[in-house]
C-alpha cells in the first residue's frame, strides 16, 4: 500500500489540493520540502484567519513602536519586550471579549502571543520559518507580511 500525504483547502479565499506519494524510492529531501510548503500557507492562514477574529492591528502598532536590531543585546530587548506590559495590555484588550469563555480568550492570547514574538523577530531579520528557505522548483509562497 503506498503511504501518502495529502492536504485539502476548500475554504473562503483558500483553495488548495497539495498530495504527496510516499514510497521507499522518496527522498526524505522531497517529503521537507512538501511539508515547508505547506506550514508556509498555514501560518499565512493562522495569521489571517486571527485577524477576523481579534482587532490585530492594535497588537501591529504596539510591536511597530519597539525598537529592533540584530545584535544579541537588541534581540534580547526585543523578547523583553514582547513579555513586557504594554504589549499584554494589548493582547488582553483585544482578547477580553465578552461574548468569549474564559478558556476561548485564553487561547487567543496564546495565538497573539505567538503573533507578536514571530513578527518581532522577523524585524530582527531572524529566520523563524521555512519562508525563507529557497527550494528549488518550488513555487514560492506569497510570504504575507505579518
Amino acid at each position: 500500500m503506498e503511504k501518502t500525504i495529502q492536504f485539502v483547502a476548500n475554504y473562503d479565499d483558500w483553495k488548495a489540493v497539495k498530495k504527496i506519494a510516499v514510497n521507499e524510492k522518496t527522498d526524505p529531501k522531497t517529503v521537507m520540502e512538501f511539508l515547508a510548503g505547506l506550514s508556509m500557507s498555514f501560518d499565512n492562514k493562522i495569521g489571517e484567519n486571527l485577524a477576523k477574529v481579534v482587532e490585530l492591528q492594535k497588537l501591529d502598532a504596539a510591536i511597530n513602536e519597539m525598537s529592533f536590531g540584530k545584535t544579541e543585546a537588541e534581540v534580547a530587548n526585543v523578547l523583553r519586550e514582547i513579555n513586557t506590559r504594554k504589549i499584554g495590555a494589548v493582547i488582553n484588550e483585544i482578547c477580553e471579549k465578552p461574548e468569549l469563555q474564559k478558556n476561548e480568550q485564553k487561547e487567543l492570547k496564546g495565538f497573539c502571543r505567538v503573533y507578536a514574538t514571530k513578527k518581532a523577530l522577523l524585524k530582527c531579520d531572524f529566520n523563524i520559518d521555512y519562508s525563507g528557505v529557497e527550494i528549488p522548483g518550488m513555487k514560492r509562497l506569497k510570504k504575507v507580511k505579518i
